[in-house]
């Protein structure tokens, strides 16, 4: 087994044998109480690891060059997140927010937001290397950004829209997993219908996925949810929905009546899939409240529209109407988390801030402070805006998967979503432990087989002889998330060993140091 001296010695502090090289497998994890990821019942059985996969599960395996005893703990695969935000593993390759909680693969690119060039990462992570394994989305945002520069407000042109086509045909080729959309975002709120089903046809030749973050989350989520079944539809292509969720007070206690529309789309032929983070608050920028054709074309555009008076005050009228709309009173539900032009607001609500700033926190002084934050770079922030209710009704659905929609963290900086650091700990202890919402078998095949096998991930994500050996050794009775929105930087706690492609990148819940992570083209095994 690959491990990195510090890795070494931990073996040592957990007691790992060492006998004498002539062993049979690289390393035997004995004792533990395997759940497979299919939703099988936990049954006691070693697994057996060499080279990197998985050869042997059973009772009693020939010995191995390391062994753990995980006597009293679950062992099961590694936990695949499929909505990531982590374009900036290159920075932090370490990962340490997501390994920590189990997480050994990340599909990243999602939100209409991706990496371009997928060959040229692919290569980068070769040579640099990462703890966890990555897969991409291509963005549908990111290709049309590029193509047709600032012009977001218009349909593109024939040229462009082939040329869109053959960006997304190229990432194909090279692995990505599917298309994304982001249709809040510039520019994918300008795009049409019609332009992303021809997007959606082009990954759909190569059994590609639709994943989309819609356009609307709270009282228009039904039209939303029509425009992602046409796609679905007219492309001929598997679709799925990002963070599922109910967003404002008056799209509240609407579950059922989604969960029904998606059901009926299944019926009618649809492929259609969830995925969702285990909090009642989400997290995007803080220039999302302010309207996308006010942001549409760069600063400069914004500055001249905010410095007519007749434009600013249309504006305000709108964030106002918008915000009585959906039954608030003021933009108390969003908290900054990270705003680099003043790092003092973060953790603050607008109202907090806007007094803080401003002196006031009149729902005019939060409107120019949104303003302000938007023309002075953005900010990251954090919003309150779902009920429990709904939530546990998503969570409950077979087919929705645990998603964090983070990117990876660095450790102090900010006040960000908890998701990125407690997610799948989260699950397994407020809504498998405590609130029995699912039982545990079930609950990580909504983070292994189910993603794995939705987003074509080959040979990853259930515990079987010849598979990749991404494994979580995790103690069920006291794993725990310690992240909260106002303290977020604990690391979850409970997940003993992390083991990914077979080299130990977690042991005893410490960080090895370790960067097996690999490339995960969609529909290969390498």
């Amino acid at each position: 087994m690959q491990v990195t001296q510090s890795a070494l010695c931990l073996c040592a502090a957990l007691s790992l044998c060492s006998p004498a090289q002539s062993e049979t497998f690289d390393l035997v994890i004995r004792h533990g109480r395997m759940v497979d990821g299919m939703g099988n019942p936990a049954r006691f059985a070693d697994v057996a690891i060499r080279n990197g996969r998985v050869a042997e599960i059973g009772k009693n395996p020939g010995p191995g060059i390391h062994e753990i005893d995980a006597a009293g703990l679950i062992v099961a695969p590694g936990f695949v997140d499929v909505h990531t935000h982590a374009e900036d593993i290159r920075d932090l390759p370490l990962a340490e927010n997501f390994v920590r909680m189990g997480v050994t693969t990340l599909v990243l690119g999602n939100c209409g937001s991706s990496i371009q060039d997928v060959g040229e990462f692919w290569r980068w992570i070769k040579t640099q290397g990462v703890a966890a394994n990555i897969a991409t989305l291509i963005g549908q945002g990111t290709i049309r950004s590029s193509i047709m520069g600032g012009s977001f407000m218009r349909p593109p042109s024939e040229g462009e829209l082939n040329r869109m086509k053959a960006a997304v045909g190229q990432a194909m080729q090279e692995g990505a997993l599917g298309l994304s959309t982001g249709l809040i975002y510039l520019p994918g709120t300008f795009a049409t219908t019609d332009e992303l089903v021809e997007l959606a046809k082009v990954a759909a030749e190569h059994d590609g996925i639709y994943a989309s973050h819609m356009r609307d989350e709270g009282p228009q989520i039904f039209d939303a949810l029509r425009e992602l079944f046409t796609i679905a539809r007219q492309a001929g292509i598997r679709a799925h929905i990002s963070h599922i969720k109910l967003s404002g007070p008056r799209a509240w206690g609407g579950a059922d009546r989604v969960l029904a529309a998606i059901e009926q789309a299944r019926a009618d032929g649809l492929d259609i899939t969830q995925d969702q983070y285990a909090y009642t608050a989400s997290s995007t920028g803080i220039s999302q409240l302010v309207p996308s054709d006010v942001r549409e074309g760069g600063r400069e555009k914004f500055l001249n529209r905010i410095e007519d008076a007749e434009q600013k005050a249309n504006l305000v009228k709108g964030m106002k109407e918008k915000l009585s709309q959906s039954r608030r009173e003021d933009f108390s539900y969003a908290v900054i988390a990270s705003y680099k032009a003043d790092p003092s607001l973060n953790g603050k609500t607008i109202p907090e801030a806007a007094r803080s700033k401003r002196g006031s926190d009149s729902l005019d002084d939060q409107i120019e402070l949104i303003l302000e934050i938007h023309k002075n770079g953005g900010a990251s922030g954090v919003f309150h805006g779902m009920h429990e209710d709904d939530l546990r009704k998503f969570l409950a659905h077979p087919n929705t998967m645990a998603a964090s929609d983070s990117g990876v963290r660095r450790f102090g900086e900010g006040v960000p979503h908890p998701r990125g650091y407690g997610n799948n700990a989260r699950i397994l202890a407020r809504y498998v432990r405590e609130l029995k919402v699912l039982r545990l078998e079930e609950a990580i095949r909504r983070m292994t087989a189910l993603p794995a096998t939705t987003f074509r991930l080959q040979d990853r994500g259930v515990l079987r002889e010849g598979n990749w050996a991404d494994i979580v050794v995790f103690d069920a009775a006291s794993v725990q998330d310690h992240a909260t929105f106002a303290d977020p930087h604990h690391y979850a706690t409970g997940i003993r060993h992390v083991f990914i492609n077979g080299v130990a990148v977690v042991l005893n819940e410490a960080h090895t140091g370790a960067k097996p992570g690999r490339p995960v083209r969609r529909g290969a095994a390498d």
